[in-house]
């Protein structure tokens, strides 16, 4: 789960989510109840309080991380780009034989032309208004995380002890846990800052001075453009120079967007004060940043910068272009440690600033412009740089904000080795799969089982420990689970195995001296017999009647739902109900809100997803039956069914009522119900006759929409069919596998 609200501490949550996905692998793998542990150690468990929090440590060091999802033609023409690119870089590689020692020349000289920064120390990091927490990390520079706010300012406060203050530099920097990286937090990771501010005074509790700043320069800067077409000149919105930052007004901002791919990186502001200020040892420096380029649609449209760190020169270089900063914080390590990205970055720097490549540099820009912008995103999560690598403490009684002794990454004791090598989140995941885990493939042969018999052969499939009842077969789970890893841990050739075995194929039928002495069927003396999941219930109605839409992937769609519940939710959303064929989709593409339960799966037992949930309760309500004939999913597909009956059923109600109950059921009717449903039609048939029921509004809906119907039908045998057919659709025997 998340939470976005305003004033929130974005660490508190983020724990949250941590002890929710150790839940989820407490019951869907390893078969514990592991939330126990994460107050502490009990004495009838076998992980005990600092084993839970050895395995959170792997689970702790990780970001939120979001990626683009490109289509097979824009992946196609990425690999062109940059397949393009690397022939022009590889081009300028032969042109340098000596090339490293030229890119460590020219670092040497780019180190010269550096001032000495002394990075400021903010003892106060203050969101106006509250909605967000900034935090100050090891590096001394500030994050935002938490209530994605359209705009808002910051101020950060520092005291950096007797210097000369002459430029001030704020670096942009990337942090795992922004939209793609950062260094921004708008949806596609970029951000705009509309002022700089800079304010000191002698000491603290004084009153505040404004300093005045002359000039500004940014590593880069986008073309000048408005963010909006407002009608009013003054409330338009525009991006672009460095100048922005010091023109006092809030409505125009910096913004380094570099273009597709090429935007996620670090970038640098450095602003030179009118006058240089001679600090005391007891004088203060605040930083004031106003954010309010951002668009007001639930915060999605901000453009708040994600983290940055300030830095002050008592140097000052007049009109002197910046480097890429990128490339400027990789210069800071030793060319053998930097990654990758880091060494493209410098030698990206390096290239621009030779005047012979300039033609080849201009061909590579326009390449790069090329790149194709994504239309969807996937959340994942992903690997912290050792600089940002987080360190897990033990929680006291499970509280986010009472750490106690530092924790190292270890599996529990009592469960099987840890196998050698780097322990990583990798390794992690291939030891909770090894074959020498004796709960895993025990689990998940448990989920599968329960599934098609309705409950595991472990009946508390969240929890295989000590307290759990002892299966009446443990052998089959034992077999079954050794089965499955032999055939590589596949679900179909488990599946098969159960499916063909003459356990799962015998009648369902329960005998009177079976009901008795086994009514939960835990000795499987008979086949499984229970209502299917709610999903499957709405799915069942929309097949039988036709009207499923088999579309596969795609954006999810939002059902029909009471009026009253978009009144009253907390959490406004912009409900645009979906038409057909969209609405009919499976369950598994709805649109569902935690805040908001689906009334009609809900209805049907399904879970509301607070937490994670191995196993489903069964109820039987009289809500039930009123949910599937009367909410406008099972209606709609009730009228669509009647109209199928009549198409392919035949032309005598008795073939009708033979093929309706054959597509509900499965199996043929028999002689008593398809009697009863002979006698509800005609009974509907006089109410409909006798005008007691209107006749266009039972079957289709609307008049206005009627369809064609087959030859030889009216629209009254259209109107008795279609409650003939909410009946069907009703049934215990649609409703239930067996």
């Amino acid at each position: 789960m998340v939470n976005e609200e305003g004033a929130i501490i974005a660490e508190q949550f983020r724990l949250e989510g941590v002890f929710d996905r150790m839940d989820c692998v407490g019951k869907a793998v390893l078969g514990l109840s592991l939330q126990c542990a994460q107050c502490h150690t009990h004495k009838f468990d076998p992980i005990s309080h600092d084993e839970y929090y050895g395995m959170f440590a792997y689970l702790n060091d990780t970001h939120e991380a979001q990626s683009w999802v490109y289509s097979k033609e824009q992946l196609d023409l990425i690999e062109s780009i940059q397949s393009k690119v690397k022939t022009l870089e590889n081009d300028i590689r032969e042109k340098v034989p000596n090339l490293n020692q030229e890119i460590l020349l020219w670092e040497k000289a780019q180190r010269k032309k550096q001032p000495q920064w002394s990075q400021l120390d903010f003892h106060e990091h203050v969101w106006e208004g509250g909605l967000n927490h900034p935090t100050k990390m090891d590096d001394k520079s500030i994050l935002v995380l938490g209530h994605p706010t359209a705009g808002g300012s910051m101020y950060l406060i520092a005291q950096p002890g007797a210097l000369e203050v002459a430029e001030i530099r704020l670096e942009a920097l990337r942090h795992g846990d922004h939209p793609f990286g950062g260094p921004g937090r708008g949806r596609r990771g970029m951000f705009s800052i509309g002022e700089i501010e800079v304010h000191h005074r002698e000491t603290e509790g004084g009153e505040w001075e404004k300093v005045e700043l002359k000039e500004a320069r940014v590593d880069f800067a986008t073309e000048e453009r408005e963010l909006t077409d407002e009608s009013d000149k003054e409330k338009r919105r525009r991006v672009g120079p460095a100048d922005f930052l010091i023109d006092g007004k809030s409505q125009t901002g910096w913004m380094p967007d570099r273009g597709p791919v090429l935007r996620h990186t670090d970038s640098v502001a450095v602003v030179t004060l009118g006058n240089p200020l001679n600090l005391k040892d007891t004088s203060e420096l605040k930083i004031r940043l106003q954010l309010h380029q951002g668009r007001v649609i639930n915060g999605r449209d901000n453009l708040q910068l994600g983290r940055l760190r300030c830095s002050v020169t008592g140097q000052t270089h007049p009109n002197t272009p910046l480097l890429d900063h990128a490339a400027r914080l990789a210069m800071q390590k030793k060319p053998a440690q930097r990654t990758e990205r880091e060494q493209q970055a410098v030698f990206r720097s390096w290239r621009k600033s030779v005047p012979d490549f300039a033609e080849i540099n201009a061909r590579i820009d326009g390449h790069e412009q090329t790149y194709p912008e994504a239309d969807t995103s996937v959340l994942h999560l992903s690997q912290p740089s050792p600089e940002l690598k987080r360190v897990t403490h033990l929680l006291d009684r499970g509280s986010w904000n009472r750490p106690r002794q530092q924790v190292k990454a270890h599996t529990p004791a009592a469960l099987h080795g840890f196998p050698k090598g780097a322990s990583t989140r990798l390794t992690f995941a291939r030891w909770l799969a090894s074959e020498q885990s004796p709960l895993t493939a025990r689990v998940q042969v448990n989920r599968v089982w329960q599934s098609i018999f309705g409950a595991g052969l472990v009946e508390t499939a969240e929890d295989f420990g000590t307290r759990a009842p002892r299966p009446e077969y443990q052998s089959i789970l034992d077999w079954l689970a050794v089965d499955l890893m032999e055939h590589s841990w596949s679900l179909k050739s488990l599946i098969k195995t159960i499916v063909t075995s003459r356990t799962y194929q015998q009648d369902s039928r329960v005998r009177p001296e079976l009901g008795e002495m086994d009514p939960r069927n835990r000795l499987l003396a008979r086949g499984p017999r229970f209502r299917v999941d709610a999903e499957v219930v709405r799915d069942i109605a929309l097949s039988v009647s036709g009207l499923l839409h088999e579309h596969i992937g795609g954006p999810s769609f939002y059902p029909p739902v009471p009026k009253s519940m978009l009144d009253y939710n907390y959490s406004k959303v912009d409900w645009q109900e979906a038409q057909a064929p969209e609405r009919y989709r499976r369950s598994l593409y709805m649109f569902r809100k935690r805040s908001m339960p689906d009334p009609v799966l809900t209805t049907f037992d399904a879970p509301n997803a607070d937490f994670a949930c191995a196993r489903r309760m069964q109820s039987n309500t009289p809500m039930a039956a009123l949910v599937s004939l009367n909410e406008p999913v099972f209606v709609e597909a009730a009228r669509a069914l009647s109209l199928r009956i009549l198409r392919e059923g035949g032309g005598k109600d008795a073939s009708r009522a033979d093929y309706g109950i054959r597509l509900c059921t499965g199996r043929a009717s028999q002689a008593d119900e398809r009697q009863a449903l002979l006698d509800l039609i005609e009974k509907q048939r006089s109410r409909l006759a006798e005008g007691w029921l209107p006749i266009d509004h039972v079957a289709f809906g609307e008049a206005s929409v009627r369809p064609d119907l087959p030859e030889g039908t009216t629209p009254q045998d259209a109107a008795a069919w279609a409650i003939g057919a909410r009946v069907l659709l009703n049934l215990d025997a649609t409703l239930t596998k067996y």
